[in-house]
């Protein structure tokens, strides 16, 4: 696990690094923007670093497949594996004697919203704030039928437009914040790196 000092201010210091010589834009990205940005996301990979809601600090490695497929493959020596496939979130513990993973619809967690096949921010009482922070664009977005579920805070940079971090803040109000490193798209996946049923029978034998 990453000492969580060392992390914060490398942070700080790879944010200073990464936002100080690029001017701030007048205004945030228009949602429909980011909404385009996002439908035109059909695949991408990126390293990535968690601050977990009890303070710890988890890397790994993130794959996407829109629409409705995400990977989250945890570094040594996690033994987590997250992953999003078939319409259901699966949490793989290996940690746990049992090998079956805790199962939740993904139509009922916060990461619906940018997994969806048509992302659409600008769609009624979907987004809740919307605003510019230095040359970052913040957009807290929450599903309008089910608000009770969580929300999603996503930051954006532009020229290009490029998803940088989210946050999910889940029904109780925690917050786990992930922080993407170079973001690749338009690769290709089998799609057995996002079947929850293969990963069972795989675990299993």
């Amino acid at each position: 696990m990453i000492d969580r000092r060392t992390f914060i201010a490398g942070a700080a210091a790879a944010t200073a690094a990464l936002f100080l010589p690029r001017p701030a834009a007048a205004a945030p990205i228009s949602l429909n923007a980011i909404s385009n940005y996002l439908n035109r996301m059909q695949t991408a990979e990126s390293p990535f670093t968690q601050l977990n809601a009890d303070g710890s600090i988890s890397t790994g490695t993130l794959y996407i497949q829109r629409p409705g497929r995400m990977r989250f493959d945890y570094d040594p020596p996690e033994e987590t594996l997250v992953m999003a496939g078939g319409g259901q979130v699966a949490i793989f513990d290996a940690r746990s004697n049992s090998r079956t993973p805790e199962q939740y619809p993904l139509a009922q967690t916060p990461l619906n919203l940018i997994l969806e096949r048509n992302v659409d921010l600008a769609r009624r009482n979907m987004v809740v704030a919307h605003r510019q922070e230095g040359p970052k664009t913040i957009v807290v977005a929450q599903d309008p039928q089910r608000p009770e579920i969580g929300r999603l805070e996503l930051v954006f940079t532009d020229n290009p437009v490029e998803l940088r971090q989210w946050v999910v803040v889940d029904d109780t109000g925690s917050r786990t914040t992930t922080v993407l490193g170079d973001l690749k798209t338009g690769g290709s996946y089998p799609a057995s790196l996002f079947s929850i049923r293969g990963e069972i029978n795989a675990r299993s034998r």
